[in-house]
């Protein structure tokens, strides 16, 4: 990849370590907490790869004032980097998923646009900027999703605790992938990019907008559980009855 600086072997390498990694992880995980189920050790990897991809996209930026410049651009060697960790790890939670059977449609595709996606920025050696800043949009809520269901392992449900980590993971969801995402696939698609990568960002924007409605649907659900339950009627009513 002679663009970026970074050879081929170079990126495969990241990609097979982050893997390797990735899996460890969760082996250690396993080992420190015996009693607890797979998906919560799985989501606790998860919750580690959000907060890393989050500040590696970060570090990527080159200039704030403008995050998403330049577009359709050689990708620089950091964005890379960020984009070989979150490919590692979608390739380690893909098969983390079918070990354990949990092959549900939606996540699925979501596993499918990623990988391929990821790899054919990597591939391509372009993209770097929209890619990266894809991965800080869809990562940013992913340590309040995981946290929600590793606070359902610890007995915690149906508090104001589970209420206030569900209402901040929708918001955050929400803003991040159907405030910002719109705009980052709008000036992805209409950039000079390679039709794969375009055809990956929708994809993707899709996927979340399906998942913004599921959201939407819990944020009710919860909110609705939280109403006061009316008060019973009075003795003399019931006697009047």
């Amino acid at each position: 990849m002679e663009e970026s600086g970074v050879s081929g072997g170079t990126v495969v390498s990241w990609v097979a370590s982050g893997a390797v990694l990735w899996s460890t992880a969760f082996v250690l995980v396993r080992a420190l907490f015996p009693k607890r189920s797979y998906d919560f050790c799985n989501r606790a990897v998860s919750a580690m790869h959000a907060v890393a991809a989050v500040c590696l996209a970060c570090l990527s930026v080159a200039d704030w004032s403008c995050p998403v410049c330049p577009l359709a651009a050689a990708s620089s060697p950091s964005q890379m980097k960020a984009l070989a960790v979150t490919l590692s790890y979608m390739v380690y939670d893909a098969a983390c998923c079918h070990l354990h059977g949990d092959v549900r449609l939606d996540n699925t595709v979501h596993h499918l646009v990623s990988i391929v996606g990821i790899g054919a920025g990597l591939a391509y050696q372009r993209c770097g900027t929209e890619m990266v800043a894809s991965q800080f949009i869809t990562e940013i809520s992913s340590p309040l999703l995981h946290l929600r269901e590793i606070l359902k392992e610890f007995g915690v449900r149906d508090t104001d605790v589970n209420l206030a980590v569900d209402v901040l993971f929708a918001v955050t969801f929400s803003v991040a992938r159907m405030g910002f995402g719109p705009y980052l696939t709008y000036v992805t698609v209409t950039a000079d990019n390679p039709i794969l990568i375009k055809a990956m960002a929708t994809g993707l924007q899709l996927v979340s907008a399906y998942w913004f409605l599921r959201i939407l649907r819990m944020v009710r659900y919860k909110l609705g559980k939280k109403k006061p339950l009316p008060p019973p009627p009075a003795a003399g009513k019931l006697a009047a009855d």
